[in-house]
């Protein structure tokens, strides 16, 4: 049965289990899908290949924000929409922190997708977690809001006035420091393989080490982006999912971020300009201001357009100047 909300509702009514139970299959079988096509031990994945996937993920997240325009609404759609490109977006600055451990740590590319299936596996239970909390937080203790939106608006500064590329040095990760000092781990890779045994005796390979600095790194992002979730949605059903479909998607969009990432040079001042707005918007939010959904999708839209084109653009006239001086 459809069922329409309001806006000013607390939050959705809660979905059947059969629908939970439906939903989670379909994440699984995707997952299998997404490996399926882009996990090669001989080759690494083509750009047709992960683009096709990439397409597959946003097409699936797309497709869940018409079932709940459908079942619920426009507005329980809007919000969903509005928190699935925040998350989404926001990912695509973290894929170049993950890119620079990656090449810390000198591991092939075509091994990098296993250590991000599992990581990415682990971030969306973390998240699940992390936003539950979160709105039990809210919802119990109200004035919570003011910290998240003041956490928001710090890391939006942040964000927006880094300059040039993140240096990344995961041997200070004291997880890492921790991982070495007491795990047995071999001097070398063996392939994708995150365990062999050596002389009849098992032992990690360093890849255990990138996984762990993938894992709590993305912990530590998780910080900005369930505050940023939690700005525009405290409905665990909107929030979760999705966070959820657009976090599994993270995979095959990586291989895109880092072919085109050097290029979005501004993407970061836009991505911190949007994290203090939500900061802002929550913090009004307690105080009785409400930004209307409409108009707050249309600020996260305009700004990630604006700093994609103004990203865009800049690149396209730094490639002409340096074409004209070396000519």
């Amino acid at each position: 049965m459809v069922q329409r909300v309001s806006v000013n509702d607390a939050s959705l009514p809660h979905p059947p289990l059969w629908f939970w139970i439906i939903f989670h299959i379909i994440v699984i079988i995707l997952i299998i899908v997404d490996v399926l096509a882009l996990e090669h031990e001989d080759r690494d994945p083509t750009f047709k290949e992960t683009l096709t996937m990439v397409l597959v993920w946003i097409s699936v997240g797309v497709a869940f924000g018409l079932y709940i325009l459908y079942i619920y609404g426009v507005l329980p759609a809007l919000l969903y929409y509005t928190a699935y490109a925040i998350e989404y977006s926001l990912s695509m600055d973290n894929m170049f922190v993950f890119y620079a451990i990656f090449g810390y740590f000198g591991v092939k590319y075509r091994y990098q997708h296993k250590v991000l299936l599992i990581g990415i596996l682990s971030a969306a239970f973390f998240r699940a977690a992390f936003i539950l909390g979160g709105i039990m937080l809210i919802k119990s203790i109200h004035w919570t809001i003011i910290v998240f939106g003041i956490i928001l608006i710090i890391s939006g500064i942040k964000l927006s006035t880094r300059r040039g590329e993140e240096e990344v040095n995961p041997e200070k990760n004291p997880i890492v420091r921790a991982a070495r000092k007491f795990l047995p781990i071999t001097p070398r890779y063996h392939g994708s393989h995150f365990l062999v045994r050596e002389n009849g005796i098992l032992r990690f390979t360093p890849l255990i080490i990138v996984l762990l600095a993938i894992e709590t790194t993305d912990i530590v992002f998780a910080v900005d982006s369930v505050p940023a979730v939690l700005a525009v949605t405290t409905d665990f059903f909107l929030a979760y999912t999705s966070n959820l479909l657009a976090v599994l998607g993270l995979r095959a969009l990586y291989m895109l971020i880092v072919l085109l990432i050097r290029q979005l040079k501004y993407i970061n001042v836009g991505l911190g300009i949007l994290l203090a707005f939500l900061g802002v918007k929550m913090i009004a939010s307690f105080f009785g201001y409400e930004i209307p959904v409409f108009l707050s999708l249309g600020i996260v839209m305009a700004i990630l357009a604006l700093s994609f084109i103004i990203s865009l653009l800049a690149s396209i006239i730094e490639s002409k100047k340096t074409t004209q001086s070396i000519s």
